[in-house]
């Protein structure tokens, strides 16, 4: 049962302009689907827009699940690496100190490369040496956005007040809105994690790196991207703030030059900050249907690791999607869909993911 107010070929219809809703979108179309994104605000404005970038399971939960998703995704961009300049997606080394094998689920053992680091590369022991993808958000979901365009699937910029609002004249929903689902849905266990970053002119800085050892809503780390060096950072709960606090600032800077000295003098660029969509319980990705019939996918709580689960998630939603509202036409035919979850045809602005 769908919607009365829904045809056959009616879209399937994305609520959310973030990496979560993009690919959502994307593996939604490979697979065949109409599809139409409703975005609150342009993609260079999500929260997306604003993350690290750097492939981990981060600040996300449930953990049983996560590390599947996660895997699907870094097969994802590790093909997309082979293209930087288009993408935005590049493998770099780095270290994760206080980490270690024993430490992260079983996910942690199929990362290809990485392995214990060596007390010269991790300041606080035990640690964990990678070349893990670094996604240069604001370029990467611009890339997303081009081949929704190629795909013919349109991002409108338009709010859905409800889900019954969203699913006038739509075959399904899809709910990607990452913090906005708290009144959305409603759902209360939505909740921000704040995150301050500091954006500097890199001194050269080629590496990655990440420490915990403060402890509590405070971490060290820094992240080499072509605009910059993004500094950071906080994970600080149910903080709803969104303008930089100089004093957090200030400490950034301090603990990142009291690991890199050359960071002290860079030129600061930006400061920015970035409410984590997380949600009590872990992620929620499961179906419900609507008074009127409309069947529903939620997608949405992804914490701190939206970029790093986001095609792992898509999929997965995909899959949901097709299990109650079928596409009604002859879908895609075998092979045209590629391992990274879209139509390959669709390499440049003008290619097309319609068979």
């Amino acid at each position: 049962m769908t919607s009365p107010s829904a045809t056959a070929s009616a879209p399937v219809r994305v609520l959310g302009s973030g990496v979560i809703g993009l690919s959502t979108a994307l593996a939604l179309r490979a697979a065949g689907h109409e599809v139409e994104v409703w975005a609150e605000r342009p993609a260079a404005r999500a929260t997306s827009a604003v993350a690290g970038g750097l492939w981990w399971p981060y600040h996300i939960e449930p953990e049983e699940r996560v590390g599947a998703w996660a895997l699907e995704t870094l097969a994802v961009y590790e093909e997309w690496a082979a293209e930087p300049a288009r993408t935005g997606v590049r493998l770099v080394e780095g270290v994760h100190t206080e980490t270690s094998f024993d430490t992260l689920g079983p996910w942690a053992g199929s990362v290809r490369g990485l392995r214990t680091a060596t007390a010269a590369e991790s300041p606080h022991s035990p640690g964990l040496f990678g070349r893990l993808p670094v996604i240069d958000m604001p370029h990467h979901l611009a890339w997303l956005e081009e081949r929704l365009r190629a795909a013919a699937a349109p991002v409108v910029p338009r709010t859905a007040a409800s889900l019954a609002e969203a699913a006038e004249g739509a075959r399904a929903v899809v709910n990607c809105t990452g913090l906005g689902a708290r009144s959305l849905v409603p759902d209360e266990a939505v909740h921000p994690v704040r995150g301050q970053l500091v954006l500097v002119e890199n001194p050269g800085v080629t590496t990655w790196f990440t420490s915990t050892a403060g402890g509590g809503a405070r971490s060290v780390y820094y992240i080499p991207q072509p605009y910059g060096l993004l500094l950071g950072g906080t994970a600080e709960e149910h903080d709803f703030r969104e303008s930089p606090d100089p004093a957090t600032a200030e400490a950034i800077i301090r603990d990142c030059a009291a690991l890199r000295p050359e960071i002290a003098g860079a030129r600061v660029l930006a400061h920015r900050v970035g409410l984590r969509p997380a949600r009590a319980g872990g992620v929620r990705l499961a179906q419900e249907r609507l008074p009127d019939g409309t069947p529903v996918v939620h997608n949405y709580g992804h914490g701190g690791a939206g970029v790093t689960v986001a095609w792992g998630c898509a999929r997965e939603a995909a899959r949901g999607v097709a299990e109650v509202a079928p596409t009604s036409g002859p879908g895609r035919r075998a092979g045209t869909v590629s391992r990274s979850g879209t139509c390959p045809t669709a390499r440049n602005a003008s290619a097309s993911c319609s068979t």
